[in-house]
């Protein structure tokens, strides 16, 4: 029997970090997942840990190596912990680093309200040749209220869905993306594309989304997006509607240079 592949590591490490300046802080607060691949069969095969480290301390260096100013970025934080495995560990060959970012709103320079529900990502896959950088946002919800409509579509026996040349379009957004680039820029074309296109189906404007991005962000070779369709269906009473979550219908598509 051969091993073909293995990893461990651990994952939901909750961390958050206050960043004092003269006169406002800035407050960092992530969930990180750390995957160690390496030379591990013998702790699967006979129960040998002298290669493995222990899964807490890898929370433990989570909260150390927090007080680097790299925490101000997931990127940068994930390829510090990336970095800091590979130089200590010889057996490692790849780490992987998933960090999901909370967003908080700044009322003051020391005060901070709830932010959104979506979460900031940021990925790392790290050997000792090579290093790759994804970014994206999970939970991303934006709807309109016009500008969306969904006609001329296949129809079967099954088919009951009338045709719409103007109805509400919402979507709890995710996106990834190959490269390093600006993290509000590109939320700001997701967000300036999605509320400007006049669009024919969800597939449409997927699509316009990441042409724009592809557009306007050099950086970026790759984007993958989904997009499930949050419906408001129609009552019988004019601009009254059902606010629907499931089921709903999934979109998705990977928009390369």
């Amino acid at each position: 029997m051969n091993i073909v592949e293995n990893r461990y590591g651990k994952s939901q490490v909750r961390v958050a970090r206050i960043v004092r300046g003269k006169d406002r802080h800035d407050f960092h607060e992530m969930t990180v997942a750390i995957a160690l691949e390496g030379d591990f069969d013998s702790s699967y095969r006979d129960g040998d840990n002298s290669l493995v480290l222990p899964t807490d301390t890898r929370k433990n260096t989570v909260y150390a190596l927090a007080k680097d100013p790299a925490v101000e970025q997931p990127e940068s934080f994930a390829k510090l912990l990336a970095s800091h495995f590979l130089s200590r560990l010889s057996h490692v060959s790849c780490v992987k680093i998933d960090i999901h970012g909370r967003l908080w709103l700044r009322d003051g320079p020391y005060s901070f309200t709830g932010g959104p529900a979506h979460r900031r990502i940021a990925r790392i896959e790290a050997s000792r040749d090579r290093v790759s950088v994804e970014s994206g946002v999970a939970g991303y919800l934006v709807m309109k209220t016009t500008g969306s409509a969904f006609e001329a579509f296949l129809r079967d026996e099954h088919t009951t869905l009338p045709e719409a040349a103007d109805r509400i379009l919402a979507t709890s957004l995710d996106a990834i993306w190959s490269g390093e680039a600006n993290w509000d820029g590109v939320m700001k074309t997701i967000t300036d594309t999605f509320a400007a296109h006049a669009s024919k189906s969800v597939q449409h404007t997927l699509s316009a989304i990441g042409e724009a991005v592809l557009a306007q962000h050099d950086n970026i070779g790759r984007i993958r997006l989904t997009m499930p369709n949050k419906h408001y269906l129609p009552t019988r009473h004019a601009d009254v509607f059902i606010p629907t979550d499931e089921p709903h219908g999934l979109i998705e598509a990977v928009l390369s240079r």
